[in-house]
């Protein structure tokens, strides 16, 4: 059997940590390895325990969810993190997708779905279903003032991968891919690997905040 997976729990509530930790330990392939109250903090566990996932909470004390995110995303990179707030995606959560976060839940989910999430995210796989990516494109649309051209890193795409680029950002899944370009599901994962290879992204949440921050796709 596999080791678990390795979970911190950040979040200012010492009931929340406590529910969420019981909650966790209660799966046989999950594990919680620390908490943290503050951002900071949260930085700090992080560092010494080398968790697979943080549950990052947004808003706390000494350093918000946001900066300790970019924080960990420079300091330790394989660490994933899944933003939690009481909000349905407000702006917070999307600085902290590009601040490095790997996807985001609200704390009313479901106990399953928390824990499914974790699973997900600690696959290296973005938490993104197509609704939530929706929401994410119209926050960006609300909060970005003028559009950049192409970013030079682009140019190292095929005529192919720009295409699978422009609609993974559009919100298609891998078998939606696989479906409108006429591949394989493999092909579809191969094609994913070399752009997050190429545009030095870590999951494809990035790469959807790669696409319409460079002006690849825009918000129609």
């Amino acid at each position: 059997m596999p080791d678990p997976v390795r979970v911190v729990i950040a979040d200012d509530q010492a009931l929340l940590r406590g529910s969420f930790r019981l909650l966790v330990d209660t799966e046989p392939d999950l594990t919680v390895v620390g908490e943290a109250a503050t951002g900071a903090e949260a930085v700090r566990v992080a560092d010494a325990t080398r968790p697979d996932v943080v549950l990052m909470d947004v808003r706390m004390p000494e350093m918000d969810g946001i900066e300790a995110t970019r924080l960990l995303a420079e300091r330790a990179p394989e660490v994933r993190v899944l933003i939690l707030t009481m909000f349905d995606l407000d702006g917070p959560v999307f600085d902290a997708l590009r601040a490095g976060a790997t996807g985001f839940l609200l704390k009313d989910t479901r106990p399953a779905e928390l824990c499914a999430a974790i699973r997900t995210v600690a696959t290296g796989e973005a938490l993104l279903a197509p609704s939530v990516l929706r929401r994410l494109i119209a926050e960006f649309a609300r909060t970005t003032e003028q559009r950049r051209p192409p970013a030079p890193e682009l140019d190292v795409l095929t005529a192919r991968e720009r295409e699978v680029l422009t609609l993974i950002a559009r919100g298609l899944s891998n078998p939606e891919l696989a479906t409108r370009l006429h591949l394989s599901p493999a092909t579809v994962k191969t094609y994913i690997g070399r752009l997050l290879a190429k545009l030095h992204a870590r999951d494809r949440a990035q790469l959807v905040i790669v696409a319409y921050e460079s002006g690849l796709v825009t918000v129609a």
